[in-house]
């Protein structure tokens, strides 16, 4: 009787033993939730929290890879050969959802004996410990499975706890079953937020790289140096390896590379040629996200009429969030809607489409892009019309004016000719009376056309004011003036200006020699197309000497 009562009292002891542990276990585990670990410091704290625990000597975490639609054996509590075997091994979704049957599940956990489950099928990598069988029917048998699925708040399963080497040598009760469940539950909790907190960190560090972009424009005015930091904020906050940003050119027709991390230049040209035709048949409603456009390779290289890239992916995942060389432009446009320019973002260092979060950051560092382009063309625009005139894009007065007197000063000091013309458009104004002062400006800038169009590059046009433009010719002397000025009669002539309206113009020539005071220079090219004018003669030459 002795023994009997010395037994009970010591069932009871090893009772609230077991009792006291699990509840240590669930403490720690409680407590690794509301701390910051990151989660190569978390899984294994949280492994060792549940052996010590639940009292199992193997404790295996794995955790689902969404890029790759597979689990991953992330820690390993046990021995060095069960470690060996486990860590870094890859299952399935596919190998792992048979496994959920639920004639096996109790309090959230899946018992698996080995006697009635046919594991013949399975073909994945398993570790079976080396352990003496307990004696009784609810023994341990070292083939019996028991996992937990580790769920996130919204349902979706997080990863995969494995148990297994029960130090009792027994199978788990159903009072073993509810706490290992609640165990796994505050365990994948502790994941979720680990998981979150490497979210909210990257939306920390995009907000801090937004800023960093926003103080570039007020910094500099330098164009490429604020596109080279938004290039470098997507990468550094968004985990893109290779950004670029593409301007479109002056002419409309082609894209230039401005700014890039990761590719190289003629790397990113080479895909599409910087052809803005085809650039456009990418951005199609169907495949826009956020602002930003996402197409998989196939549908990419079928609207470009190419068989393959020139670039392909190397950060690829695979299943349906995984991503699989795809292409992702982001449109950078005014507030008109016409296109400024792309973004261009691949290789993501997490092999996954990027989520509606990170296709908002991207938007965002567009936008940001954009206000740059826009602020430095609106600064360029400014400082071109201090000496430009808004109509033409000729020169103005003002730097006719200066550019006179530079040439004047060049010819006196090193002997240099040059020619000064001055041109007066005939039937202008009855040209604005008949058709109006719309028609008028057409024909202004046709002119302008004509003046560019002819000149050499050393050669510099201006309008005065309404009809009258001037231009200044180096290295001129008479029979080169006669020569520019013809083929510069003839574009004009050639202007389409309305039915029934052709425009001529009168020309002056003054052809310095030696110092010569700027203004009487202007004078005798004014005079002598006013003579040519009056005479119907097209164009005269004045030479003026120094006083």
């Amino acid at each position: 009787m002795v023994a009997d009562h010395t037994g009970v009292m010591g069932a009871s002891s090893h009772q609230r033993a077991d009792t006291v542990a699990r509840l240590t276990g669930l403490l720690e585990v409680t407590r690794l939730v509301r701390s910051e670990h990151d989660l190569d410091a978390l899984l294994p704290a949280l492994a060792a929290a549940i052996s010590d625990g639940m009292g199992f000597g193997t404790v295996v975490i794995s955790l689902y890879r969404p890029a790759w639609n597979d689990f991953r054996v992330e820690t390993v509590h046990g021995s060095d050969e069960g470690r060996e075997t486990l860590l870094g091994r890859e299952r399935t979704w596919a190998q792992w959802e048979p496994l959920f049957d639920v004639k096996f599940e109790r309090h959230g956990c899946f018992f698996l004996p080995w006697d009635e489950y046919d594991w013949s099928w399975d073909t994945t990598v398993s570790y079976v410990p080396e352990m003496e069988m307990a004696e009784g029917p609810d023994a341990w048998h070292p083939e019996d499975a028991l996992f937990v699925p580790m769920l996130h708040s919204q349902g979706h399963v997080l990863g995969v706890m494995s148990v297994d080497e029960p130090i009792s040598g027994q199978r788990p009760t159903d009072d073993d079953l509810a706490v290992l469940g609640a165990l796994a539950a505050h365990a994948a909790q502790a994941v979720q937020a680990a998981q979150d907190a490497v979210q909210a960190e990257r939306h920390r560090m995009a907000l801090e790289q937004l800023l960093a972009v926003s103080a570039r424009l007020t910094e500099t005015l330098s164009i490429d140096a604020i596109l080279q930091s938004v290039c470098d904020g997507i990468s550094a906050a968004l985990g893109f390896h290779n950004v670029a940003v593409q301007l479109i050119d002056e002419a409309g027709k082609r894209s230039v590379t401005r700014a890039v991390v990761g590719w190289t230049p003629k790397e990113v040209g080479a895909s599409y040629n910087g052809d803005v035709e085809a650039l456009r048949r990418l951005l199609d409603p169907q495949f826009e996200v956020e602002g930003c456009f996402l197409l998989p390779s196939s549908e990419a290289c079928s609207r470009l009429a190419i068989e393959r890239p020139a670039y392909r992916s190397v950060c690829n995942g695979r299943g349906p969030l995984g991503w699989d060389h795809h292409w992702l432009v982001i449109p950078l446009s005014d507030r008109h809607g016409r296109l400024l320019g792309v973004i261009w973002a691949d290789e993501p260092e997490d092999c996954l489409l990027p989520s509606t979060q990170r296709l908002q950051a991207l938007r965002m560092f567009a936008n940001q892009a954009t206000t740059a382009v826009a602020s430095v063309a609106a600064y360029e625009e400014m400082q071109f019309l201090a000496d430009h005139d808004p109509l033409t894009r000729v020169g103005n007065r003002r730097a006719f004016t200066r550019r006179l007197s530079e040439e004047v000063h060049r010819a006196a000091r090193y002997g240099q000719r040059f020619a000064l013309v001055v041109l007066d458009v005939d039937g202008f104004k009855a040209l604005n009376d008949r058709y109006g002062h719309l028609a008028g400006d057409i024909a202004l800038e046709s002119i302008a056309d004509v003046l560019r169009d002819t000149l050499r590059r050393s050669d510099c046009a201006f309008r005065l004011g309404g009809d009258e433009f001037a231009l200044i010719l180096e290295q001129t002397g008479a029979p080169e003036a006669a020569l520019v000025v013809d083929r510069i009669g003839a574009g004009i002539a050639a202007v389409d200006a309305g039915a029934g309206h052709m425009l001529r113009a009168s020309f002056g020539v003054a052809l310095g020699n030696g110092p010569v005071d700027p203004e009487a220079l202007l004078q005798a090219a004014d005079a002598a197309m006013y003579e040519a004018k009056r005479a119907g003669e097209g164009v005269r030459f004045a030479t003026v000497t120094a006083d």
